[in-house]
C-alpha cells in the first residue's frame, strides 16, 4: 500500500504511456482489419480510411465505448487473493498494457492481423500466473478463446460466401446485372444499417444505461436499416452504366453502384468496433488509475474517465495513419483479391458475426472474423482464389498470440515488481 502513495503518481504516468502505445497497436492492427476490405476493394483510399476512423472510432468510443468497464480484463484472474497487495494487480495491469503493444506492434510491423482480444487475455494470463498463481486463471474461460480461434472465422466466412452467392445469383447472372444491382442494392444497405445498429444497442447503450428489449432493438435496427437504404439509394440513382470500363471488365459498372455502398460498411464498422472495442482495449489503463485513485481498492468495475477514451481514441487513429496501411494490404489486397461487390460482403458478413456472437456470449475477435469473411469471399470463386500461404501465415500469427503475450507480460511484470519493490 505504501508503494502506491509513494509512486502513484508515476504508476499513472507509466500507464498512460503504454496506454497510448497499445491504443496505437489497436489502431495500427484491430482497426486496420476494420478498414482493410474497404481500402483493398478500391472503394475507399488510405487517407478516406484515416478519416472515416477518426470520426467514426471516436464517435463509437465517446457515444457507446462504456463510461463503466471492467477492471479485470472478463473474468480472466480472481484478483482476491492479492488484496492484500495492490500493487501487485498494478504491475500486472501495467506489465499487460505493455506486452500487448508490444506484441502488436510486431504483428503490425509484418502486417499480420491479430486479435487485440487475445493479446490482452493471454498477457493478463502470463502475469496471473507468475504475480498470483495458477489458481487464480480461469481456466475455463481460455478454454472457450481457444475455440473462437475457430468458429468465429467459420461463422464469418460462412455468411460472407452465402452474401457473395446471393449477389452472384440476384445480380451478376442476370442479363441485366447493372440494372439489378440498383435495385437490390438498397436492401443491402439495409442490412449494413440494420445489423450494425444491432451491433451497438446489444453491446454499446448498455453503456449508456439504456436497456431495451429484444423487440425495441429490433425496431431502432429497422428503422437505422431504413434510414441507411434511402441515403444509399440517394447515392447510387445517379450512377450511369460505364461501357467502355465494361468493355474490360463485364462488371465494372456493378461495381460502381457498390462502390459508395461500401462507405456504409466502412463508417458503420469504424463506429461498432469504437463503441465495443475501445474501452476494452483501455482497460488496463482504467484499472491503474482506478486502483491508485482509491488507494487500492481492486474493484470489479469503476468509472471510465473521458479523458482515457480521449487518450484511446487519439492513440488509435495516429496508430492506423502510420502503420495500419500494412495489416490493411493483408485483409485487403494480399489473401485473395477484393471489388467492391466482395468487400462488401465480408464486411457486412463480419458486422452480422459479431451480433451472433454478442447474443451468444462466444468471445469472439473481429480480426479473425475479417479474415474469416475474406476468405469467404475468395472461396464463392474457389479455393484457388486464395492465397493459402498467406492465410497460413495468419493462422501462425493467432496461435502464438496467447503465448507470446503471456510470455512478455510476466517478464514485464518481474522488471516492473523489481524496479518499484
Amino acid at each position: 500500500m505504501d508503494i502506491l502513495i509513494e509512486h502513484g503518481a508515476v504508476f499513472i504516468g507509466i500507464a498512460i504511456v503504454f496506454g497510448l502505445f497499445m491504443t496505437w497497436g489497436i489502431g495500427a492492427n484491430d482497426v486496420a482489419n476494420a478498414m482493410g476490405t474497404s481500402v483493398g476493394s478500391r472503394a475507399i483510399t488510405v487517407k478516406q480510411a484515416i478519416v472515416i476512423a477518426a470520426v467514426f472510432e471516436f464517435a463509437g468510443a465517446f457515444l457507446a465505448g462504456g463510461h463503466v468497464t471492467k477492471t479485470i480484463r472478463k473474468g480472466i484472474i480472481d484478483p482476491s487473493m492479492i488484496s492484500s497487495q495492490p500493487e501487485i494487480l498494478v504491475y500486472g495491469m501495467l506489465a499487460a498494457l505493455l506486452a500487448s503493444a508490444t506484441w502488436l506492434f510486431i504483428a503490425s510491423t509484418r502486417g499480420w492481423p491479430v486479435s487485440t482480444t487475445h493479446t490482452i487475455v493471454g498477457a493478463i494470463v502470463g502475469f496471473g500466473i507468475v504475480g498470483i498463481g495458477p489458481n487464480a486463471v480461469q481456466w475455463t474461460k481460455i478454454s472457450t478463446i481457444v475455440a473462437s480461434w475457430i468458429v468465429s472465422p467459420v461463422v464469418g466466412g460462412v455468411i460472407a460466401y452465402l452474401l457473395m452467392i446471393s449477389i452472384r445469383k440476384l445480380i451478376l447472372n442476370n442479363a441485366h446485372p447493372f440494372e439489378k444491382a440498383k435495385q437490390w442494392a438498397p436492401l443491402y444497405v439495409f442490412m449494413v444499417g440494420f445489423i450494425v445498429a444491432l451491433v451497438t444497442v446489444f453491446k454499446g447503450l448498455k453503456h449508456l444505461s439504456i436497456d431495451l428489449t429484444v423487440l425495441q432493438s429490433f425496431l431502432v435496427a429497422v428503422l437505422v436499416g431504413l434510414l441507411a437504404s434511402f441515403l444509399g439509394w440517394l447515392l447510387i440513382r445517379k450512377i450511369r452504366v460505364d461501357k467502355e470500363a465494361d468493355k474490360d471488365f463485364h462488371f465494372a459498372s456493378v461495381e460502381k453502384v457498390f462502390t459508395p455502398m461500401m462507405l456504409f460498411t466502412a463508417s458503420a464498422m469504424a463506429f461498432a468496433h469504437g463503441s465495443n472495442d475501445v474501452a476494452n482495449g483501455i482497460g488496463p489503463l482504467a484499472a491503474v488509475v482506478s486502483i491508485v485513485g482509491s488507494g487500492g481498492e481492486l474493484a470489479q468495475k469503476s468509472t471510465l474517465p473521458i479523458w482515457i477514451l480521449f487518450l484511446g481514441g487519439g492513440g488509435i487513429v495516429v496508430g492506423l495513419a502510420t502503420m495500419g496501411y500494412r495489416v490493411m494490404r493483408t485483409i485487403g489486397e494480399k489473401i485473395t483479391p477484393l471489388t467492391p461487390t466482395k468487400g462488401f460482403c465480408a464486411t457486412l458478413a463480419a458486422a452480422a458475426t459479431v451480433v451472433i456472437a454478442s447474443r451468444t456470449g462466444l468471445p469472439v475477435s473481429t480480426t479473425q472474423i475479417a479474415v474469416g469473411g475474406v476468405i469467404g469471399v475468395g472461396m464463392a470463386r474457389g479455393i484457388g482464389a486464395i492465397d493459402l500461404r498467406v492465410v497460413g501465415g495468419v493462422f501462425v500469427s493467432w496461435l502464438i498470440t496467447l503465448p507470446v503475450g503471456g510470455i512478455l507480460a510476466a517478464l514485464f511484470f518481474f522488471t516492473l515488481k523489481g524496479m518499484f519493490s
